[in-house]
């Protein structure tokens, strides 16, 4: 034992023995008033144990102990182990290939879409009308006009002279 509590912890407990108790006796000043100190310390032990016991609980009381606990250790808010709170799925990386990713397929969605080559222009159905050249066989007097608005997207073919059109230009 290394300090002079310890030891004097240890002669009020009756735990030193043999040489150590001679030693440490020999040290104290005044071994009579050592001696009261020890009966004192005797008695205020056994008075406190006498005296302080944990209250006995009826089952109906323990019970509510109990859910008091288990109410206020589940109200705190729950500590989250330290790598929970480091690493999240969301992290700088993944947000940047997540990003990288939906402008690409953007791109490719964008490209199958507009792949069209006449876009705003004319189909090419109104193409083979308006490039027909009415023989006259059918009619000599036939015309084909077009009417075309760009701000409605609305094209108008007005045909004169013919009763219809040849079966090659039927709607498709």
């Amino acid at each position: 034992m290394n300090t002079h509590e310890e030891k004097w912890t240890a002669w009020l407990d009756g735990q030193l023995t043999g040489k150590e108790l001679e030693q440490f006796e020999a040290s104290l000043p005044d071994i009579s008033a050592a001696e009261l100190e020890k009966q004192d310390s005797h008695k205020l032990s056994a008075l406190l144990k006498e005296q302080i016991t944990a209250p006995s609980m009826t089952n109906v009381e323990f019970f509510h102990h109990q859910l008091r606990t288990e109410i206020a250790r589940e109200s705190r808010p729950a500590l989250k182990p330290a790598r929970e709170t480091q690493a999240s799925w969301w992290s700088i990386g993944r947000l940047a290939w997540t990003g990288a990713a939906s402008l690409a397929i953007a791109m490719v969605c964008t490209f199958f879409v507009m792949r069209d080559d006449n876009i705003g222009g004319q189909s090419t159905y109104t193409q083979n009308v308006l490039n027909a050249r009415i023989g006259p066989e059918v009619n000599s007097y036939a015309t084909i006009s077009m009417f075309e608005t760009k701000e409605d997207k609305v094209t108008v073919l007005w045909v004169e002279g013919l009763q219809s059109l040849p079966s090659e230009y039927a709607a498709k």
